[in-house]
């Protein structure tokens, strides 16, 4: 097998509620992602997109990374995690920076020291920071708003963070989990914006977008407004979750909630228009 360590070669891994997707990618010629391949495994090892149990976490991740390693032909041994559960959260702060030479070109280390100051804001005890997102940028007493004030000129660089939060063991069980799988952690993305990425168009963005990612255990909701993250949250609801539901009210078996809820269930109630009764 080749080696991992190639730069342009990329795996992702997504820990979810109901399953373990592992893919391998990397650019070709032309810039664009090319699938080397990937691996899926059923995990019964989180709850709401929380780890409650490490051991079969890590089984379902070792798994998951043994079909993308034969599929892709790729000896793997660092991946980068997506991150969701009930336990992320985002909020919005302000920065400020005043600068000593208000003549000299505002630079890409402004920014930086912008960013880094966001990591100094207090937080609920437990919480740490995964992203700061910076969205408009405002130069002295300029109401309106930049994507980019590099190179421009003023004493009074002010910005709008858009900061995304973990609390902090959730994070350190899911580290755990994928480190007994034999993997290390190369960075963690942030669920909802990766699956942004990669389904929605920069005029999309622009324009202003609703994206809801439906999945087993949580609902993942990102708004983009002007080519900006305006808003994220994951909400503790999903598929799964409905499933066990019909479980508990019906008194039935896992697998026979899950066929009552795909043949019968609807998300929207006029649809229902008979009370038929459903023999099990």
């Amino acid at each position: 097998m080749e080696t991992i360590l190639n730069p342009n070669i990329v795996v992702a891994l997504n820990v979810g509620t109901t399953k373990v997707c592992a893919a391998v990618g990397r650019k070709n010629l032309l810039g664009n992602i090319e699938f080397l391949g990937f691996g899926k495994a059923l995990c019964d090892g989180l709850n709401r997109g929380v780890v409650t149990n490490i051991e079969k976490t890590a089984k379902a991740i070792g798994d998951a990374i043994d079909l993308a390693e034969k599929r892709s032909k790729q000896e793997i041994r660092s991946v980068y995690v997506g991150i969701a559960g009930e336990h992320i959260k985002s909020l919005h702060h302000q920065g400020i920076l005043y600068r000593d030479d208000p003549k000299t070109e505002i630079s890409s280390e402004d920014i930086d020291r912008l960013i880094q100051d966001m990591h100094k804001i207090a937080l609920p005890h437990g919480d740490k920071i995964l992203h700061v997102i910076p969205q408009e940028f405002y130069i002295d007493n300029f109401k309106e708003g930049y994507l980019d004030p590099v190179g421009m000129t003023g004493s009074r660089l002010e910005s709008n963070f858009h900061i995304i939060t973990a609390n902090n063991d959730a994070l350190e069980n899911l580290v755990k989990a994928v480190e007994r799988a034999g993997m290390s952690i190369a960075g963690f993305i942030l669920e909802p914006t990766a699956t942004a990425e990669a389904v929605l168009s920069a005029d999309e963005k622009e324009a202003g977008v609703v994206l809801v990612d439906l999945g087993g255990g949580t609902t993942e909701v990102t708004i983009y407004s002007d080519g900006i993250v305006r808003y994220t949250s994951v909400i503790p609801l999903g598929s799964n979750v409905i499933t066990k539901d019909i479980k508990t009210g019906c008194s039935v078996m896992s697998d026979q909630a899950e066929k009552l809820k795909v043949k019968f269930g609807s998300a929207i109630a006029e649809e229902i228009v008979d009370n038929r009764i459903i023999t099990i």
